[in-house]
């Protein structure tokens, strides 16, 4: 199922392609309305989701890139291990590890995460966002829902 990794590909070029262009385009923290309930603000995260651990001295840098490392090599294998059945659960993984490798790259080159995506509703906002970090939820979303959801085989599926 490695012929999936097409979809890892795609996604690294969307988020880093996006980051860029907020780079260019946007001013840091100074948000910029798009439709209601969704402004587009940069802001970099030296943290991981939810700006967790981003007031710390630095380590967090390393720890989440290795962090990313390991579960890219987790994921990779694990995709190699699927059967050809087994599309959603490839596809799910495909984006998780975009996602993964997009926020590994900007840790590595800049040493922190480019955010541009702000989501509120009535002043309540949402945690700064990326492409990449959609591409996690929505591959982790599939996980789920497929694994929830999808016809497992009874314990006869050998004799069928």
């Amino acid at each position: 199922m490695l012929r999936w990794l097409w979809l890892t590909g795609l996604v690294i070029a969307l988020d880093q392609l996006s980051k860029w262009l907020a780079e260019q385009m946007l001013t840091p923290h100074v948000s910029q309305a798009i439709v209601p309930s969704v402004n587009i603000t940069l802001v970099y995260n030296t943290g991981a989701a939810f700006s967790f651990l981003s007031q710390a001295s630095g380590w967090q840098r390393w720890f989440f890139s290795l962090l990313a490392v390991a579960v890219s090599v987790l994921i990779v294998l694990w995709m190699r291990r699927l059967r050809p059945q087994e599309q959603w659960t490839a596809a799910g993984l495909a984006m998780v590890l975009g996602g993964a490798l997009g926020n590994l790259i900007d840790r590595l080159i800049y040493g922190h995460v480019i955010d541009f995506i702000d989501l509120y509703y009535h002043g309540l906002h949402w945690p700064t966002f990326n492409i990449a970090d959609s591409a996690i939820t929505l591959g982790a979303a599939v996980l789920i829902v497929h694994g929830l959801f999808a016809r497992q085989p009874g314990p006869n599926a050998l004799n069928d």
